[in-house]
């Protein structure tokens, strides 16, 4: 189940209910509908934004409701929280194999590349990519460049589903006994060394004005993998490569 209403901080926190209801109606009517349908196995994609604002890193699933939320995400992050207990209470009731993907913070191609709603790594891809255009030598930057984050291509994430999805219910069961699962590679960096590296894919070199106006969010959101590695997985694609991959789509698609 990855069908879900997202953005990023400023569409959070314009459309707060709009984040909450449309995540909670998609999500009951779909599980609903699969459980009455008797479905093997349902894979339902979390956040991290799921996680306590101030837990131990790297986010371990069992930091699940041990602490205060983001403020800046907290509607998405209730949506998402109610469809993880809800997985959780349909298995334990009525037997369903109902599994929870926390999934990092995603990108690829055919993302969303509107600055006003989209996530950060392609508002910042479509910000250096029109400074090139224009020849500008100056870029704003939100916040102040120092959270730190972790991205998964999103044909990785695909992949993960699919690695999940026949994974065996006995190996499942051992590894993620509360049916979670974190996705992502385990690696991150800050908003600063993201811009770098865009500008070093795109090929600009702007400066970097940080408006520390704006909110950072949450200080660092690295997710503990262990339990998908146990079960033996892991990310292949680079960060870099995938910049690469999605500004070649992005050329082609947006520009």
């Amino acid at each position: 189940l990855a069908a879900d209403r997202v953005g990023g901080i400023l569409a959070n926190d314009q459309y707060p209910a709009d984040f909450l209801g449309d995540n909670l109606l998609i999500q009951n009517n779909v599980l609903q509908a699969a459980k009455n349908s008797c479905v093997k196995r349902l894979v339902f994609l979390g956040s991290t934004c799921i996680y306590p604002r101030e837990a131990p890193q790297p986010l371990k699933e069992t930091a699940l409701l041990t602490g205060p939320l983001e403020k800046t995400n907290r509607w998405y992050a209730v949506a998402k929280i109610a469809g993880v207990v809800q997985c959780q209470a349909l298995r334990r009731q009525h037997g369903c194999d109902f599994v929870t993907l926390m999934a990092t913070n995603l990108y690829g191609p055919g993302d969303n590349f509107d600055l006003a709603s989209s996530h950060v790594l392609p508002a910042l891809m479509r910000k250096f990519h029109e400074a090139r255009i224009r020849g500008d030598d100056r870029v704003t930057v939100w916040g102040s460049g120092k959270p730190r984050r972790e991205f998964l291509y999103s044909e990785d994430m695909a992949d993960a589903c699919v690695f999940v999805l026949e994974t065996p219910e006995d190996q499942l069961n051992r590894a993620a006994p509360d049916s979670m699962l974190n996705v992502g590679c385990g690696k991150d960096l800050s908003i600063r060394e993201l811009c770098v590296l865009l500008q070093e894919v795109i090929g600009t070199s702007c400066t970097l004005d940080f408006d520390r106006s704006k909110p950072d969010g949450t200080p660092r959101k690295l997710v503990d993998v262990s339990r998908l590695t146990q079960l033996g997985w892991q990310a292949p694609t680079s960060l870099r490569m995938g910049i690469q991959k999605t500004y070649t789509w992005y050329q082609g698609h947006c520009s």
